[in-house]
């Protein structure tokens, strides 16, 4: 793709979704601070953590200030979101949960697994050109990994899945809290799993995989190259799938099914985005940014169509 082309896919990406980022991020603060003395203390909690995540990745230089930003208003959205309160209502009698019931400790881990797997084999990835910007990720690639995840805490997802078809309580009654828990936790935890299995599947793969190899053709090809995947690279990926899947039971009280269904959803993702890479991406059609945006979409599409026709199993 020309660099031009993927700059401009990039920029496009940005200025949609930063102002809807923001958006949700106001939206959940007035709610938050027209309640009483609980959710203010929720909110101080959320405003608190979002700003040290987001000065920490900035000052570890994992990310821009405007990336580092972004990833502030992506913790806010996924820490002080409707999964909280559905998680409370079912696993602490209608007590307000600590913070740490929300994905905070996924998106935590997923930061972790990315920043450190970005630094192995830096000599390696220097010598093939594959290295990061020291500045560490930019904006467009904070919102690709990790732009679906926030936009689907906040509240007006609930029109989403009443378009799709889920039990909905849109007048303001909640018919079922267990449903919803599956329908909102599941698919925000395959997209933070998507994530970290796509970055340390490409980092890992990159510095120790050695010639990797064309999903579609099974070809050798050159590190790097797009859509190529290696057999290391691949089972690190899964292995970070499977870690950041497994928070879910400690972190958001899901069940050994839930988990499961969010770690083949991000599988599903991350074999989606080499096929996106050895087809439209090395036509030039997109950017890797956009394949990676799809790819989190994709996941979480995954886990809802899962979660649509097996509601049996899932929904307790």
């Amino acid at each position: 793709m020309p660099p031009a082309r993927d700059r401009l896919q990039s920029q496009v990406l940005v200025f949609i979704a930063i102002p809807i980022l923001f958006a949700c991020v106001v939206t959940t603060i007035r709610q938050l601070a027209c309640g009483g003395a609980p959710t203010h203390i929720d909110l101080i909690e959320s405003l608190g953590v979002s700003l040290l995540f987001s000065v920490t990745a900035w000052r570890l230089r994992a990310a821009t200030p405007l990336a580092a930003a972004c990833g502030g208003m992506i913790c806010m959205l996924v820490t002080e979101s409707w999964q909280r309160i559905f998680v409370t209502s079912l696993y602490h009698g209608g007590l307000r949960a600590p913070i740490f019931y929300s994905d905070l400790i996924p998106l935590i881990l997923v930061f972790l697994l990315t920043f450190a797997t970005t630094r192995l084999g830096r000599t390696r990835k220097h010598e093939l050109g594959l290295t990061e910007s020291r500045r560490g990720r930019n904006a467009s690639q904070v919102i690709a990994n990790l732009g679906v995840a926030g936009l689907l805490g906040p509240r007006w997802s609930l029109y989403l899945f009443a378009w799709l078809g889920y039990p909905t309580a849109m007048g303001g009654e909640v018919h079922s809290v267990a449903g919803y828990s599956v329908i909102f936790v599941v698919p925000t935890l395959s997209a933070l799993a998507e994530a970290a299995a796509d970055t340390v599947s490409s980092e890992i793969g990159q510095a120790f995989g050695g010639t990797p190899f064309m999903l579609t053709t099974l070809r050798r090809v050159p590190p790097g190259t797009d859509g190529a995947i290696s057999l290391t690279g691949t089972l690190s990926g899964i292995l970070a799938a499977a870690i950041i899947a497994a928070t879910g039971a400690p972190a958001l009280g899901m069940p050994f099914a839930e988990c499961s269904v969010a770690f083949a959803a991000a599988i599903a993702g991350l074999f989606f985005d080499s096929l996106l890479g050895a087809t439209v991406e090395r036509r030039g059609w997109i950017g890797n940014d956009l394949v990676n945006f799809f790819s989190t979409t994709f996941a979480a599409g995954v886990a809802l169509l899962t979660i649509r026709f097996g509601q049996g199993y899932l929904i307790r």
